[in-house]
């Protein structure tokens, strides 16, 4: 019977008289390359990385910044982030082994890396939104805007609120309680010295003591920092609850150009809502894009009427649904605040029922100037349309109006004309980048600790994010050609 033919594989042990080199194992059309290209274009010394100076210091030559840029690329798109893995590539990938010249940096040295050019990682990322701005790839009139959590290298338990302190207290002191009378009744029925016949006991004891005097400095640094939440081992990380459901980490801003859904900037911050980063993440954009006009769109969780004025005074037009807050109103059949229409002229608001409710006084709330407007006992009491209007416990009828109302009243007109279609580009603008981001993270978002950390961090992964879609949109000749001519545009430094 023959045996089937199978196709044959090189002897491991023949020996090549000519071996290939590693450049046969890398393609012209390896992605590999166009990463090689792009960080052979930057001035690692201009943008501040480390190592970069013409100073001859004692020891080991240092590795060359520009190689372990490139490693920490090429990890960071293929989803290898830790040091260790990285440490690895360079021994098992022929394109890592390409990339890197045939380097092998251990660990330490990739990790220290990544650690000691905070900043300056910040920068690369900002190149490259420059070179997405210089190749024409922003429409740069409208940007999505949105809000994700990213969980931190920290677990949910080891992240503290002042009233979960307060528990976590009550249980120690509870349980100190507990062994300190179990050591009483051992000594009332003649054992003799607890603490020589119940040594583990004692240990439990002074365990027990040490966590409550961690506790009790914890909620009075709490207190003293008027902070909600303290954390161990990632200071900076808070627990944000959404939907129901906690993340131990960080909120991530974003916010995407309509063009090619490419990332004009991004933030990371430890707010647990989006109430105060409309204007914040719109004026970065805009200032990023070098426009004098901009559009954003983001959902609902945005809506600040202060931060919509702060928008428009700069340019911004944003479109950001109001919540209903008046829904419940509706249902029970009763008047609500849109039912009242206010009168310039005579600074007066007009009921449903045709009475005036007149100007009362001026206010402060939540760093807002209010007007105050009530109606007259005598004529609500004998309204038609009283229970549509007043509760039981109500006399008379109140409306607030902040002093710059006009603005959210052309708001509200500018959402009821294109409302609708800027949401439905809302959507497809902002959902899809943070998909691609925490998968090229995976399980574990961020691998780094503490803010400034996390924020390197997120610079590389959005840099990754907005270099493999401009070698799709580009593709890998033309992105390399560009890069070359950066590179020769470079001004010369001079020595």
């Amino acid at each position: 019977m023959n045996q089937r033919p199978y196709k044959q594989e090189i002897d491991r042990q023949q020996s090549f008289l000519l071996p290939p080199s590693i450049e046969e194992y890398v393609g012209e059309d390896n992605p590999v390359r166009a990463i090689d290209s792009y960080v052979e274009s930057l001035d690692l010394k201009s943008l501040g990385f480390k190592n970069t100076d013409d100073k001859v210091t004692p020891g080991q030559p240092a590795f060359n910044p520009k190689e372990l840029l490139k490693l920490y690329l090429y990890g960071y798109l293929h989803r290898v982030r830790s040091s260790r893995r990285l440490e690895a590539e360079c021994q098992r990938n022929l394109e890592v082994m390409w990339l890197m010249g045939g380097l092998r940096p251990g660990y330490k040295t990739i990790a220290d890396f990544r650690k000691d050019n905070l900043k300056a990682l910040k920068l690369v990322n900002h190149d490259f939104v420059q070179l997405c701005k210089e190749v024409n790839l922003f429409g740069a009139e409208l940007v999505g805007i949105d809000g994700s959590f990213f969980r931190g290298n920290v677990a949910k338990g080891r992240i503290f609120t002042k009233d979960r302190l307060k528990r976590a207290l009550a249980y120690v002191e509870k349980d100190i309680a507990r062994y300190l009378e179990e050591m009483n009744q051992a000594d009332q029925q003649g054992e003799g010295d607890s603490s020589t016949n119940e040594p583990e006991l004692t240990q439990k004891l002074e365990a027990l003591r040490e966590r409550q005097k961690k506790r009790q400095e914890q909620l009075s640094q709490l207190e003293k920092s008027g902070e909600t939440q303290i954390a161990e081992v990632d200071a900076d990380a808070r627990l944000l609850k959404k939907g129901g459901g906690a993340t131990a980490g960080y909120n991530v801003q974003t916010a995407v150009d309509a063009k090619y859904k490419l990332i004009v900037t991004h933030e990371v911050t430890q707010d647990t809502n989006d109430e105060q980063q409309l204007a914040p993440m719109g004026l970065a954009a805009k200032a990023e894009l070098g426009v004098d006009k901009l559009e954003t769109t983001q959902d609902k969780g945005y809506f600040n009427v202060q931060q919509i004025k702060t928008c428009l005074e700069n340019g911004i037009t944003p479109y950001v649904p109001e919540p209903d807050k008046l829904a419940r109103a509706r249902q029970q059949g009763r008047f609500t605040h849109n039912d009242f229409h206010y009168d310039k002229e005579a600074n007066a608001y007009h009921c449903p029922g045709g009475q005036i409710l007149t100007y009362k006084s001026t206010f402060e709330k939540s760093g807002k100037r209010i007007w105050h407007y009530r109606s007259s006992t005598p004529v609500c009491k004998n309204c038609p349309l009283k229970r549509q209007c007043l509760s039981s416990k109500m006399s008379t009828r109140a409306i607030a109006r902040w002093e710059h109302e006009e603005i959210i009243e052309a708001h509200r007109v500018r959402m009821d004309k294109d409302g609708a279609e800027k949401m439905r580009q809302r959507s497809g603008l902002c959902e899809h980048p943070f998909g691609t981001l925490k998968l090229l993270c995976g399980w574990t978002h961020f691998l780094l600790r503490g803010l400034d950390k996390v924020r390197a961090e997120m610079s590389l992964l959005v840099l990754c994010y907005n270099f493999k879609r401009v070698l799709q949109i580009m593709g890998l000749v033309a992105f390399q050609t560009y890069c070359l001519v950066r590179r020769m545009n470079r001004p010369l430094v001079s020595a």
